[in-house]
């Protein structure tokens, strides 16, 4: 009988999928905000345009800069752990194999069963050390290019999203026919975008999708009222 091999699959995209949720979240929301406040001041269309488009540049360079920076602190995060896990496996090593024998007495193991694995450990340094990072202290060795690529990731969307709603007022000259038809496109694209993520989350994507919408409304709608209050 032929055996049909076992093939795992898993999702790895984790982090490409996290920097397009901010900036696709945050790309939809905060210039949809805007271009209805705007529009709840002025009925000129390209003082919306004007300020949306000053919006989405301003708010891709912000946003991608803080993905690169929170990147690049994960970083220096992990360098710094793991420069203090090598100089303790090099000045108290038998503290750190009592660290791996609790590690594995949390998995079930007993100290009678861990003892040879720990000693089999400790003569691979490299290997004890990658195994303290991940095991007692959580921290996986973050890709050396993640920084740049969580900013263009963050901000390629942030702009993506930020066009969505705008682009009525482009290509109206209504601001009022603008405004509804912009507020009719985005929270589609909201709704479309929350069950996407919800999909890839593993969140429900029903329920993922009402809550986009829902808090993208509501941003948009308090800018409107704010605006037509204040004009």
């Amino acid at each position: 009988m032929a055996i049909t091999p076992h093939i795992e699959k898993h999702f790895t995209a984790g982090n490409f999928v996290r920097d397009v949720v901010i900036g696709m979240a945050d790309g939809l929301t905060v210039p949809f905000a805007l271009a209805a406040g705007l529009s709840g001041a002025s009925q000129d269309t390209r003082v919306i345009v004007i300020g949306g488009l000053a919006e989405i540049a301003a708010g891709s360079i912000a946003m991608g800069l803080g993905g690169y920076l929170a990147a690049r602190g994960d970083a220096e995060h992990y360098e710094q752990e793991r420069e203090r896990e090598e100089r303790e496996v090099r000045e108290i090593p038998e503290e750190e194999k009592a660290e791996v024998s609790r590690v594995f007495h949390a998995y079930g193991m007993t100290p009678e069963q861990s003892v040879p694995v720990v000693e089999a450990l400790s003569q691979h340094p490299k290997a004890w050390v990658d195994f303290m990072m991940r095991f007692e202290l959580g921290l996986e060795e973050p890709d050396p290019r993640r920084a740049v690529t969580s900013a263009v990731t963050i901000a390629g969307a942030y702009i993506a999203g930020g066009f969505i709603p705008l682009s009525p007022y482009i290509a109206l000259s209504s601001a009022s026919r603008g405004l509804e038809l912009s507020a009719a496109v985005t929270l589609v694209a909201l709704g479309i975008f929350g069950y996407i993520k919800g999909r890839f989350t593993g969140t429900q994507p029903l329920r993922s999708a009402s809550q986009t919408v829902v808090i993208g409304g509501l941003a948009a709608a308090a800018a409107f009222v704010l605006a037509k209050l204040i004009a």
